[in-house]
């Protein structure tokens, strides 16, 4: 694992109020990194300012090197970092296949003349092939052309990360992935994140379920106020006084 995904001094203000203060943590190529903390703390400001929908304050974000901070989310996405959010942002009305179809968008980018005029044949074959892909890979190839308004919490969550995945991004940022989900579909989906870190994708994960962020994650930053509070594996963030305080106001364990 090498250093792929880097914030650096990251501060987000908005008026008065400062949400992320001078913020560094660093994610490792092919790492699942959990981003914590109790609520209010900034993670999701975090994540926003990662993926492009504010621009910071202070500091920067770096990938591979290269700075994308302050670009627009159209432009981080083309450099491969795209994000799912905590609440479902599917189109009900449309298939399985139709909404994995949206993701490719980044690869296969429309054009009306070329589609008038019917050169985008071999693009829209492309597009569909990799949409299959990703369903086929999240296994929702056999409920490609169900509704997806009708699917289950599960597939939909598992959903939303095919349309992320068909994109080919390098990195996933995955907003509470387990909110509602029982335990046999927060099994499922641990088993679907740790396919996807395998496959090469990099994943930073903000999530309130400790037992799957402990059971999930190669390291862990956790937030407190906007600040870094802690960073390590998940048994130091376990057993770390501060991290406890600030969960749990000193009860023995985080998860």
């Amino acid at each position: 694992m090498t250093d792929f995904l880097h914030v650096d001094g990251l501060t987000m203000r908005f008026g008065g109020l400062t949400a992320v203060d001078s913020l560094s943590f660093t994610v490792d190529h092919g790492a699942i990194h959990g981003l914590i903390g109790p609520n209010g703390a900034g993670k999701t400001t975090t994540f926003n300012a990662i993926s492009g929908f504010y621009k910071p304050t202070a500091g920067k974000i770096l990938l591979r090197g290269e700075e994308i901070s302050g670009l627009k989310m159209h432009d981080v996405a083309r450099r491969g970092v795209v994000r799912t959010f905590q609440h479902s942002t599917l189109f009900a009305e449309l298939s399985v296949l139709e909404n994995a179809l949206v993701g490719t968008h980044m690869a296969f980018r429309p054009n009306i003349f070329a589609a008038i005029a019917g050169w985008d044949r071999e693009d829209r074959h492309g597009a569909r092939a990799r949409a299959r892909e990703a369903l086929e890979f999240f296994g929702l190839d056999a409920l490609m052309h169900e509704r997806a308004g009708d699917l289950a919490h599960g597939h939909q969550r598992a959903l939303g990360m095919a349309v992320a995945f068909a994109a080919h991004p390098d990195v996933i940022l995955l907003d509470e992935p387990f909110t509602g989900m029982n335990p046999e579909e927060t099994r499922a989906m641990m088993e679907l994140m740790r396919k996807l870190r395998d496959s090469g994708v990099t994943i930073l994960i903000v999530e309130h379920d400790m037992h799957a962020i402990m059971g999930l994650c190669d390291k862990i930053t956790c937030m407190s106020f906007g600040k870094l509070l802690a960073e390590g594996g998940p048994e130091d963030i376990r057993n770390h006084p501060d991290v406890i305080e600030a969960y749990l106001g000193g009860a023995r364990h985080v998860a």
